[in-house]
C-alpha cells in the first residue's frame, strides 16, 4: 500500500498515547515499526538508534541541562522568595492585588528559571494559602497560578525555544529570546485585566499599602536576581557569549546569590542535583526518540504531503495560519511540549515559510499555542502541578482557567497575524 509508513507510524503513535504509554516510548516505538515496514529489522533497529544519537548531538543542546540546573538553584536558593516580596510591594495594595502579585511574581521567575514547573510550584506554593487566607477562593488562585507560569516559556531564557531552534534547522537562538519578550508581557497584562475583572466583581481585599522605602528595599533586594536576566540576555544579543555558554553562566550566578542568601543547605544541594539530573534525562530522551520520528516523517515525506493538503485547502494566508493555530492548539492538549515541537515543526514550517512567515516568529506562535495546552487536561503537567500545589480537585480549576484562557488565545492570534508583536526586537539587533 502506498505510504503505508505515514498509516504505520500516524496509527500506533495514536494508539500509542490511547493506552497511557509515556510519550517518550510511544514516539520512539511508532517510528521504529513505521520503518520495520519498508525496512529489515536489524537496519531498522540501527537506524532508529542512530538518529536518536545523531539527534542529540549538539552543542546547543547542551543549555538545557544548565539551565535546568539553574531553575532548580533559585527555586530552592532563596530567590522566589524575594522576587514575590518584590512583585507584592509593587501591586500587592491594588484590590485583589494578589492576584496580580502571583502574575507578576510568575512571570519574573519563569523568566529567570525558564520553568513553568518552577514557577508554578515556587509561586504557587509561597502565595497559595496566602490569597486562601485573605479571602480568595482557592480555585481562583490556582487557575492564576496554573495560566500565569507558562509565560516564562515565552520570555527568555526559554529551553523550549533552543529546543525549536535545534528542530527548525538553526533559527537563532538570540532573535528567538528577543522575539519572546513583547508576546510574554501581552500574556501577562491580559492576564492582569481578567484578574482586574475578577477583583472587582467578588470584591476582593486590597493588600497593605507599603511605603516608598519599603518597595526599595525589596527592589534592592530582588535587584541581584533581575540582573540575571539583563547579564545572561544582553551577553547574548552583544555576541560576548553563546546561549550554551550564558546557561552556565547561569549556573555560576545562581550559586554565588544562593551562596550569598545563605539558603542552600547540604541537602537542598542533593535534591536540587537529583531533580536537575532526573529533569533533564526526561526532556533528552524526548528529544532524541522525537528526532527519530522526524527523520521517519521526512523519509515518508509528510511535510511535503502536509504542505500540499494545507495549501490546497485555501491560499488565503489567514485561513491557514486559522488552521495550523487550532491543530497545534488541540496537539497541545494531548502532547508534552518538547516532543510537540520536535515533531510538528517540521511539518508546519515548510508551510509557513511559503506563506512568508520568518522562521523566528512561528517558533513564538508554535510556543504560544503549546503552553495554553500546558494548563489543559488529559495531559497538562503545569495544570496537574499546579492543583496539586494548590490542593484542589481538577473540576474545582476549570471553570476559573476558561477566561484565562481566552486572553492567552486572543494574545495568540494577535502575535499570529501581527508580526511585529514578535519581530520588532529582532529587527532592531539586525
Amino acid at each position: 500500500m502506498e505510504n503505508l509508513e505515514i498509516y504505520v507510524l500516524v496509527g500506533s503513535f495514536v494508539f500509542f498515547l490511547a493506552i497511557g504509554m509515556p510519550v517518550a516510548f510511544g514516539v520512539g516505538l511508532s517510528s521504529l515499526l513505521a520503518i520495520l515496514v519498508n525496512i529489515e529489522s536489524i537496519p531498522a533497529f540501527t537506524t532508529i538508534a542512530q538518529r536518536m544519537a545523531t539527534g542529540l548531538d549538539s552543542f546547543s543542546l547542551l543549555a538545557i541541562p544548565f539551565f535546568v540546573l539553574a531553575g532548580q538553584i533559585m527555586n530552592q536558593g532563596g530567590i522566589a522568595k524575594r522576587l514575590i516580596a518584590f512583585a507584592k510591594a509593587l501591586v500587592g495594595s491594588f484590590p485583589g492585588g494578589l492576584a496580580y502579585v502571583n502574575i507578576i511574581g510568575a512571570m519574573l521567575f519563569g523568566a529567570i528559571s525558564g520553568s513553568a514547573m518552577a514557577a508554578v510550584s515556587a509561586i504557587g506554593g509561597a502565595l497559595g494559602p496566602q490569597m486562601e487566607k485573605e479571602g480568595y477562593e482557592k480555585s481562583y488562585g490556582a487557575a492564576v497560578n496554573i495560566a500565569s507560569s507558562t509565560t516564562g516559556l515565552v520570555i527568555p531564557p526559554s529551553n523550549i525555544l533552543i529546543v525549536y531552534s535545534l528542530a527548525s534547522g538553526g533559527a537563532s537562538i538570540a532573535a528567538l529570546f528577543l522575539a519572546g519578550y513583547i508576546p510574554g508581557l501581552l500574556i501577562g497584562l491580559g492576564l492582569m485585566i481578567v484578574a482586574f475583572v475578577y477583583a472587582k466583581r467578588k470584591n476582593y481585599p486590597r493588600g497593605e499599602k507599603l511605603s516608598l522605602k519599603t518597595l526599595l528595599y525589596t527592589f534592592v533586594d530582588a535587584l541581584p536576581s533581575l540582573l540575571m536576566l539583563v547579564v545572561i540576555i544582553g551577553g547574548i544579543v552583544i555576541g560576548i557569549f553563546t546561549a550554551t555558554e550564558a546557561s552556565g553562566i547561569a549556573v555560576l550566578y545562581t550559586l554565588v546569590l544562593a551562596g550569598i542568601y545563605k539558603e542552600l543547605s547540604f541537602a537542598k544541594i542533593q535534591s536540587i542535583a537529583i531533580n536537575s539530573v532526573s529533569t533533564t534525562a526526561v526532556v533528552m530522551l524526548l528529544i532524541g526518540c522525537s528526532m527519530s520520528m522526524s527523520w521517519v516523517m521526512a523519509y515518508a515525506d509528510i511535510p511535503q504531503t502536509v504542505t500540499s493538503a494545507l495549501l490546497s485547502v485555501s491560499e488565503n494566508k489567514i485561513i491557514i495560519l486559522l488552521l495550523i493555530n487550532l491543530i497545534l492548539l488541540a496537539v497541545g492538549i494531548f502532547m508534552d511540549m518538547t516532543p510537540a515541537v520536535l515533531i510538528f515543526t517540521p511539518i508546519f514550517l515548510p508551510v509557513v515559510t511559503a506563506l512568508g512567515m520568518d522562521p523566528v516568529h512561528f517558533g513564538i506562535v508554535m510556543v504560544m499555542n503549546l503552553c495554553i495546552g500546558l494548563c489543559t487536561p488529559p495531559v497538562g503537567s503545569v495544570l496537574f502541578v499546579g492543583i496539586g500545589v494548590a490542593g484542589i480537585s481538577l473540576e474545582k480549576v476549570i471553570k476559573p482557567l476558561i477566561p484565562l484562557f481566552i486572553v492567552m488565545i486572543a494574545v495568540l492570534l494577535a502575535v499570529t497575524y501581527i508580526p511585529a508583536l514578535s519581530m520588532f526586537l529582532p529587527g532592531l539587533f539586525n
